[in-house]
C-alpha cells in the first residue's frame, strides 16, 4: 500500500498540485452510496432532540409541520444550486473548490481552516456526544465522564475505519443509515397507527414575537448535512449525471422521514406535550410500549448519532485533502492513499482535533448545546459564500459544461442565499458567546493565511 503526497521543497505550487495529485479519489461510490452518505450526516440526533424546541416557538401544530415542510423546501432549493456546482466541477473539496475559483485561494484558505476547526470537528463532536448521552444510558460507565468517554471512544473508533479504507467506510455507513432509517420508521409506524390521540392541552405554548425564526434555526439544524454531497462528488460513479440524483432521493427522503415523524409526535403526545418533552421519541415509545419502548428508543437514537459522526469524518477530512493540495503551510494534507482510498492523514488531523472539542465539550458538561453553539454561524456565513459562488462562476467561466442548471435562474439561488443570510442572523442571535467563540477561532486562521500565502510566494519566486 502506497501513499503518494506533497513533499515540501523549492517547488512551485503548480508542480506540488501535480506531485500530490499522483494519488488522487477514484469514482468508487454507486448512487445508493452516496445516498447513504447523505442521509446519513442529516438523520442524527436532532429529529429527537429538537421537536420540542420547535413546538415551543411556533404555538400551533400547523406551524408546526409547516415549519418541518418548510425546511425541507429550503433545503430543496439549496439541493438544485448544489447539484448545478457539484455536477460542473466534481472534486474532493467541495465548497472549498468552489469558493477557490469564484472568489480566490485567500477565502477558501479560510474556509478549509474553519471547516477543519469549527465546522466540520463540531459537528462531528455534536454528533458523538449525543451518542455518547444514549449510550451512557443504555450502558452506564459510571461518573459523569461517561457520556465524553463514549463520545470520544465513537471518533476514535470511527476515523480509525474510515483511515483504513473506503469499503470498510462505506460499509459502515450503509448498514449505520439503513438502521436508523428503520428505527424511524418504527417511531412514525408507533405513533402514527398504535397511539392513541393525545388529549386537548389545556395550555398551549405561547410563543413569543419573532420566535418562528428560531423555530427555523433549530429546524435548518436538524436538515443540516445535505451539502456534504458535494465533497464525495469525484467518488461517485458518473458524477455529472448522479449528483442531481443523489442530492435531490436524499432530500426528498429526509423530509418525508422529518414530516412523518412530526406527525407521530403530535398524534401521540399533542402539541403542548411534544413542547415539554425533553426527548420527544422517548416519550412516545412511553405512550405506546411503556419502559421497553422507551430504552429501545434510547438505542435507536445512540445508532443514528453513530451513523451521523461516521458520514460527517467520511466527508469532513475531503475539504482538509484540497487544502494540502493547494498550501504548502498545510502540504502534509494533501495526500491519497491509494489501497484503501481515503485522505488518511486529513482524517487523522480532523479526528484529533474533534477530540479535543470532545474535551472542551466535557470540561463544560454541555456538549451538545457548546457544540451547537459553535459551529452554526460560521457554518451558514459559508454556505452563503458557496450560493453567491454560483452566480460568480457563472458570470466568470460561462464555457464550462453545466450538464444540470438550476431551474429558475437567478431567482432560485437568491431565495437560497437570502435563507442563508436569515439563519446567519439568527443564529447569531440565538447562540451568544459560543458563536463568537467560533467566530474567534475562523480569525485566529488569517495569521496562517498570511504565512501560507508569504511560503507560496517564495516558492513561486525559487530558481
Amino acid at each position: 500500500m502506497s501513499i503518494k503526497t506533497a513533499e515540501p521543497g523549492n517547488r512551485t505550487d503548480d508542480s506540488l498540485r501535480q506531485t500530490a495529485l499522483a494519488g488522487v479519489p477514484r469514482p468508487t461510490l454507486g448512487t445508493v452510496d452516496a445516498i447513504a452518505v447523505i442521509v446519513g450526516v442529516v438523520v442524527g440526533a436532532g429529529i429527537f432532540r429538537t421537536p420540542s424546541l420547535v413546538a415551543t416557538h411556533t404555538g400551533s401544530e400547523l406551524l408546526f409541520l409547516l415549519a418541518w415542510a418548510l425546511g425541507g423546501g429550503v433545503s430543496l432549493v439549496g439541493a438544485l444550486c448544489y447539484a448545478e456546482l457539484a455536477t460542473a466541477y466534481p472534486h474532493a473539496g467541495g465548497d472549498y473548490h468552489y469558493l477557490t475559483r469564484a472568489f480566490g485561494k485567500e477565502l477558501s484558505f479560510l474556509f478549509a481552516w474553519a471547516r477543519i476547526t469549527v465546522i466540520q470537528t463540531g459537528s462531528i463532536a455534536t454528533a458523538a456526544f449525543v451518542f455518547g448521552d444514549y449510550a451512557s444510558q443504555v450502558l452506564p460507565l459510571g461518573g459523569l465522564a461517561s457520556s465524553p468517554l463514549y463520545a470520544a471512544a465513537a471518533v476514535a473508533l470511527l476515523t480509525g475505519l474510515n483511515m483504513a479504507g473506503i469499503r470498510q467506510g462505506k460499509a459502515t455507513q450503509n448498514l449505520l443509515s439503513l438502521v436508523k432509517v428503520l428505527g424511524l420508521l418504527l417511531v412514525v409506524a408507533a405513533g402514527i397507527l398504535l397511539a392513541a390521540p393525545a388529549p386537548a392541552a389545556a395550555t398551549a405554548p405561547s410563543p413569543s414575537r419573532g420566535a418562528f425564526g428560531l423555530a427555523m434555526v433549530f429546524v435548518l439544524y436538524t436538515y443540516g448535512g445535505w451539502n456534504e454531497a458535494a465533497y464525495i462528488s469525484a467518488e461517485v460513479r458518473d458524477a455529472r449525471r448522479n449528483m442531481l440524483r443523489c442530492l435531490l432521493w436524499g432530500v426528498v427522503i429526509i423530509t418525508a422521514l422529518y414530516i412523518l415523524a412530526s406527525l407521530a409526535y403530535l398524534k401521540g403526545l399533542g402539541l403542548a406535550g411534544v413542547a415539554k418533552s425533553p426527548a420527544v421519541a422517548a416519550d412516545l415509545m412511553r405512550v405506546v410500549m411503556g419502559e421497553t419502548g422507551a430504552r429501545c428508543v434510547g438505542v435507536l437514537i445512540a445508532v443514528s448519532a453513530l451513523g451521523a459522526t461516521n458520514a460527517t469524518i467520511f466527508t469532513g477530512a475531503r475539504s482538509s485533502y484540497a487544502l494540502g493540495l493547494d498550501s504548502r503551510l498545510f502540504s502534509f494534507l494533501g495526500q491519497w492513499r491509494e489501497g484503501s482510498e481515503t485522505p488518511v492523514r486529513a482524517l487523522g488531523a480532523q479526528g484529533t482535533i474533534a477530540l479535543f472539542l470532545v474535551l472542551l465539550g466535557a470540561l463544560t458538561r454541555k456538549g451538545f448545546e457548546t457544540m451547537v453553539d459553535y459551529s452554526l454561524p460560521v457554518f451558514w456565513f459559508f454556505l452563503l459564500l458557496t450560493g453567491l459562488s454560483l452566480f460568480v462562476l457563472r458570470a466568470q467561466e460561462p464555457g464550462v459544461a453545466r450538464p444540470f442548471r438550476v431551474p429558475l435562474y437567478p431567482l432560485t439561488p437568491l431565495l437560497f442565499c437570502a435563507m442563508c443570510l436569515y439563519m446567519l442572523h439568527s443564529s447569531l442571535a440565538y447562540a451568544g458567546i459560543g458563536a463568537f467563540t467560533g467566530l474567534a477561532v475562523l480569525l485566529a486562521g488569517v495569521p496562517l493565511l498570511l504565512l501560507s500565502s508569504r511560503h507560496g510566494k517564495e516558492a513561486r519566486m525559487a530558481p
